[in-house]
């Protein structure tokens, strides 16, 4: 190929601490060779021996569960994991001895069905992965195969060391080393959204040495070796030197290109494969969630163990019973069950070893009654679930059509927990707001900036009933939908005259306002974009924070245009000539933010050869960095920080400092030396350079940005804590700005009582100046135990107001103590809202364990980002918001959902009917097999115990199969005890969930006692009604094979038209499977009964021949029918008449005609109204209530 022309870099993502051409000292390769420390790979040399012995991954990746071989063996594994599935297994293979009642083929053709169906469920969702797999893996890219010629292979044929070529808008096939780009200065621009979510884009640098590699042929001769780190999870590390021409150069993270991650805005890259196949970092990463079971499925566990022993339990006595009779049935001569033939019968009868004959029948016994445990349960649920998914992914309700976003369940398994949450804990950023940054306001030179009105301010002047004073004119605060008005420009909002169309050049302190921008300008990791057609420039940026700085810089008169790897350029006005000046700093280092140090700074050259360190930060450390003749502004900048707080505002602190020459170099030799170190402490030792230059600073002033609130977010709230779910938020952010987006919100409202655990009393304020840690640590905990204990005391004392429990991360971390967290969290159940401020990712995720431990209710976790990650794998659901900060909540979630207002319908509407649907049809199932299973041991007991079943062997088999678990199927996936729009109606019917009254002991055994009514009733009805000599008119009487197909009919009929009963919104789907079960029934009969006699057995032509002509068979179906259905009929009707349940009672309201009865449907919902809940409705009535008390006091007054 011919040299191409190396493109310029107009515009990076800074994400190296130095900018520029790295310089390589002596490396510190200490690790190098050492444990975890040991890859070696060489570059282009395919053919030598060295290369040949190595045992690397190769490239082809699977994430499939099963292959072709292993499928049949594992998926069967899984499946017999269940105790139940077991268990027919074992009574499948016990039916090919003398033992079983029955014919094997019976026994395992519903097993094989059963079975079959699960497995066919796997296999099409592991042939989707593998399509998936087979996708990826037959990628091409273009492979360095020798001579300087590059061929297309496929992914999976990478080996480690070999050469490829990626080219623009391609994914990186493998972990790579950079070498080379189609930039002269060898970087390249990477999108990481596959591996974090982040869709800004990251810069990465090759090293010097090789960044003139730039062209096919050069490759010819090329040759280097790579001694590295041994593959790892760790995304953003990356340890190890490339000899390359005799010489040892250190690698970093800048030279590393991630499998999965997209090359933008480069046209090529050259580099050589280190990490392939399941050795690469995003592979390394994918590992499983943690596994939830719900419930449900843990009380149905039970409940089978339950059946379990009542069958041993009937097989124990029916066989002491047998063991019994058959011992005394010879007695000398006289044989007491004469047709038995007990005097020359088998083992199975033998009066002389009857203890013998009472094992044998035990495990007879068990075989008969093992239809107690419903065979097709397991499987049902799978499939209910998988369809009840579908119904949440397919809900338009829950779809964001701004960002193209529906909801997506990414587990089936647990689509019933939604019914039960009992506690939410949710993210604030991104999360309750949009975390979509509006700069808003500043603080400058100690003057404030900035005269718009926040929401938090909207939402405290309507709490306080003042009006708002903005731009010297009051301000409506009526609630406003964000399509009421459109921003100019996304990400600003500021309004001041004083300030903008240049007009800043006429304040007292414009040097400082200046500055100010400037630094808003430079300080920062933006990617500009020009549009070469308009001109108009538009940032890529790490942050909407970022983003916002940069714009409002650019709106007000400070545009950052252009950037190189040693330049940042920007056009700003020259308050002495007043026009528009270019302006070109040499960048030199960039010293990046990150959670512990909460600041970011850059060291530049201004066009007059200055040294400056440009800063920004959180405050917490930004004042302590402060230098004596930096602070003229000190005292007003944090009235006005306290300020913006207040008003729900972000803010960030903005300083500077002037370096010499001499303080540069020293800075920089010791940075660079800590940077290009590969020891275990390189963090720790760049850290200490860093410490040394970010201090002495001249403080400018401050930002604000405003994060508003996503739409709906305080109906949703009100809803939500309308049907009784408690809602506790943990974030990041001050105080006093959780406090005020929690009035904002609803959260907390005037009057609420607040529980305030901080830690700022003079005992700690005088350990920490003493820096005595252990002192400090010994102070703090008594404080905050203290503090616990003091609200528990508050609220004893008063039992009706509602309380709202804000606790500092400080604070948090003392309250998590093994002697404390308890106590703590005795203290926050009792409170109407609870929130956690300043808390770190791991104190989320131990807060969300404490209250799933402690309190053993269900509780779902909702975040949009990396640091909720941890908060949603704790929770037993964890709901993803696919919103800004990029999609890792998402891919660690169980439902992901586009915004927090629609965790209203997935929760109170999807989320109860799916805990109804489910918790009725388990309910459901066991009433059925009760039923089924019950007639058999009546029958035994009534033929003496013989172990003889009442009915046909495939009769058996075919009752869980075909006959009865169609209508519960539809059951559990179409029903509907009210409308969605009742649901969101009367958020307390959310309650029925949370109580677990659908699914608690009372009702398992209320169903399974209805279950044990009706077969008592159906077999001796039955029994008696065919008792007459002669059945029919020819004489016949009724034998087995007329009694146990009528009796099995009336069981067909009863636990059909029991679900017709129960459904509480009928489909033609559940018609079609209720009454279609009834009439396969009668089909299977007519044709069953032809087939010849050795197949049908005892159903031979009993059909057709004796029960159809038979008028007494219709009237006994007909009859026992009805008297076992009466039972549970008046039970209803008893219940829904004096005792309606809450879902009755809607039901009641709804046929009545009395929704639109304002009056009546405010009485109902009333119920849902207590004094602790929160929500803008429950802040209302406590309005209304305090105004009614005061009324009523000035009457009594007077």
């Amino acid at each position: 190929m011919g040299t191409r022309s190396k493109r310029k870099a107009h515009f990076s993502n800074i994400y190296s601490f130095n900018c520029g051409r790295r310089r390589f000292g002596d490396a510190d390769d200490s690790q190098i060779g050492g444990p975890g420390f040991s890859r070696v790979v060489y570059c282009n040399e395919t053919g030598v021996s060295e290369v040949e012995s190595q045992n690397y991954a190769d490239n082809y990746v699977r994430s499939t569960k099963y292959t072709p071989l292993t499928f049949f063996p594992k998926s069967l594994f899984e499946q017999f994991r269940r105790v139940a599935n077991f268990f027919f297994l074992v009574t499948a293979i016990l039916s090919f001895t003398d033992l079983a009642p029955y014919s094997p083929v019976s026994a395992i053709l519903p097993l094989i069905v059963v079975i079959s169906a699960s497995m066919i469920k796997e296999g099409i969702e592991d042939w989707q992965r593998q399509k998936q797999d087979h996708e990826v893996n037959n990628r091409k890219v273009k492979v360095h195969r020798g001579g300087g010629v590059f061929e297309s292979r496929e992914w999976k044929t990478l080996r480690v060391g070999d050469i490829v070529k990626v080219e623009k808008d391609e994914f990186f096939p493998a972990d790579l080393l950079l070498l080379s780009s189609s930039y002269e200065n060898a970087v390249c621009y990477v999108e990481t959204m596959n591996l974090d979510g982040e869709t800004n884009l990251k810069l990465k640098q090759s090293l010097d040495v090789t960044s003139t590699i730039n062209d096919d042929s050069d490759f010819n001769n090329f040759k280097a070796s790579v001694k590295c780190e041994d593959p790892n999870a760790s995304l953003y590390t990356f340890v190890g030197t490339m000899e390359f021409q005799g010489q040892q150069y250190a690698l970093s993270p800048q030279q590393l290109l991630l499998r999965d991650s997209k090359l933008r805005n480069t046209d090529y890259v050259y580099g050589a494969v280190i990490f392939t196949g399941h050795d690469t970092k995003v592979i390394q990463n994918s590992t499983e969630a943690p596994s939830k079971r719900s419930g449900i499925e843990r009380r149905m566990d039970s409940v089978i163990y339950f059946m379990f022993f009542i069958m041993f339990l009937l097989a124990f006595l029916g066989s002491v019973y047998f063991g019994i009779v058959t011992k005394k049935d010879l007695d000398g001569d006289i044989m007491k069950r004469w047709y038995l033939g007990p005097d020359r019968s088998d083992i199975y009868f033998d009066p002389n070893r009857a203890p013998v004959a009472a094992i044998y029948h035990f495990l007879t016994a068990v075989l008969l009654y093992s239809y107690l445990i419903p065979i097709s349960l397991y499987v049902s649920i799978e499939i209910v679930k998988v369809l009840q998914t579908i119904f949440i992914n397919n809900d338009i309700n829950m779809y964001y059509e701004e960002a193209d976003k529906p909801a997506h369940a990414r587990t089936s398994n647990l689509t019933e927990e939604l019914g039960q949450i009992d506690t939410i804990l949710s993210d604030k950023t991104g999360t309750l707001t949009c975390n979509s940054m509006e700069f808003i306001k500043c603080s400058v030179a100690g003057t404030a900036y900035g005269r718009g009105i926040t929401e938090v301010e909207r939402a405290m002047a309507k709490r306080m009933g003042s009006p708002l004073i903005a731009n010297g004119r009051n301000q409506h605060f009526d609630d406003r939908d964000d399509n009421d008005f459109t921003l100019h420009v996304k990400g600003y909002n500021f309004e001041d005259e004083r300030i903008t169309n240049g007009y800043w050049i006429h304040e007292p302190r414009s040097d400082v306002i200046q500055k100010f921008f400037r630094l808003l300008a430079i300080c920062h990791t933006a990617i500009p974009d020009v549009d070469e057609e308009t001109g108009k420039v538009t940032y890529e940026a790490e942050s909407p924070d970022e983003a916002a700085f940069v714009i409002a810089a650019r709106e007000l008169g400070f545009e950052f245009y252009k950037r190189t790897q040693t330049t940042i350029s920007f056009i700003e006005l020259d308050p002495v000539s007043k026009k528009r000046v270019e302006s070109t700093y040499e960048l030199l280092n960039v010293l990046e933010f990150n959670s512990a140090r909460k600041r970011m700074s850059v060291i530049v050259r201004d066009e007059d050869g200055k040294l400056l360190l440009l800063c920004k930060g959180a405050d917490s450390v930004m004042f302590a960095r402060l230098a004596k003749n930096g602070r003229e502004f000190e005292e007003n900048t944090k009235e006005h920080v306290n300020q913006y707080a207040d008003a729900g505002l972000r803010t960030l602190i903005l300083a500077y400092r002037e370096l010499t020459e001499e303080e540069y170099r020293e800075f920089n030799e010791k940075f660079t030396k800590a940077k290009n170190s590969v020891s275990a402490d390189r963090d720790d030792l760049i850290d200490e350079a860093t410490e040394g230059i970010e201090k002495d600073l001249i403080l400018l002033g401050a930002t604000a940005v405003e994060d508003k609130l996503q739409k709906g977010v305080p109906e949703c709230i009100d809803k939500l804590a309308q049907a009784g779910i408690k809602i506790w938020v943990l974030t990041g952010d001050k105080m006093e700005t959780a406090i005020n987006i929690g009035f904002s919100c609803s959260l907390l409202r005037e009057g609420m009582k607040q529980i305030i655990i901080i830690l700022e009393s003079p005992e700690i304020i005088a350990a920490e100046k003493a820096e005595d840690k252990n002192v400090i640590s010994k102070v703090s905990k008594e404080s905050v135990k203290k503090q616990i204990l003091a609200g528990k005391a508050q609220l004893t004392a008063s039992t009706s107001d509602a309380f709202a429990l804000i606790i500092d991360g400080k604070s948090l971390a003392y309250a998590l103590h093994e002697d404390i967290k308890n106590t703590f969290l005795e203290l926050a159940v009792r409170c109407a809202s609870v929130i956690c401020c300043r808390s770190s990712p791991k104190q989320k995720a131990l807060v969300t364990r404490l209250v799933k431990d402690g309190t053993g209710k269900t509780t779902l976790a909702i975040g949009d980002g990396a640091n909720d990650v941890g908060m949603l794998q704790e929770a037993d659901i964890g709901i993803g918001i696919s919103g800004v900060e990029g999609m890792q909540a998402v891919m660690s979630s169980d439902i992901a959902i586009a915004q927090f207002r629609f965790l209203e319908r997935l929760l109170l509407v999807h989320g109860h009917w799916c805990y109804r649907r489910i918790s009725s049809m388990i309910c459901y199932f066991f009433y059925k097999n009760v039923v089924f299973g019950i007639t058999l041991f009546l029958y035994e007991a009534y033929a003496s115990f013989s172990g003889q079943p009442a009915y046909n062997d495939w009769y058996l088999s075919l009752y869980n199969v075909f006959f009865t678990s169609l209508p519960a199927i539809a059951l559990g996936v179409f029903d509907q005890d009210v409308s969605a729009r009742f649901c969101l109606k009367f958020p307390l019917l959310y309650q029925e969930g949370v109580q677990n009254t659908l699914f608690g002991w009372r009702r398992i055994f209320g169903w399974m006692l209805n279950g044990l009514a009706s077969s008592i009733i159906i077999f001796f009805l039955c029994i008696k009604a065919l008792d007459p000599e002669s059945y029919q008119k020819n004489g016949k009487t009724a034998g087995m094979e007329v009694v146990g197909a009528t009796i099995y009919t009336c069981v067909v009929w009863v636990v059909n038209c029991q679900m017709a009963l129960a459904v509480a919104y009928f489909t033609l789907i559940q018609h079609i499977f209720i009454w279609g079960g009834i009439i396969l029934w009668y089909l299977f009969q007519l044709v069953y009964g032809t087939l010849p006699a050795n197949i049908s057995t005892t159903a031979y032509k009993v059909f057709v021949e004796t029960l159809a002509p038979a008028p007494s068979y219709w009237f006994v179906t007909m009859i026992t029918v009805i008297a076992a259905l009466v039972p549970y009929y008046c039970y209803k009707a008893v219940q829904m008449r004096f005792f309606p349940p809450y879902h009755g009672m809607i039901q009641w309201l709804r046929y009545d005609g009395d929704c639109d009865d304002p009056e009546y449907v405010n009485m109902v919902r009333q119920r849902s109204i207590r004094t602790t809940t929160v929500g803008f409705t429950a802040r209302s009535i406590a309005r209304d209530n305090t105004l009614y008390h005061l009324n009523l006091e000035r009457q009594v007054s007077k």
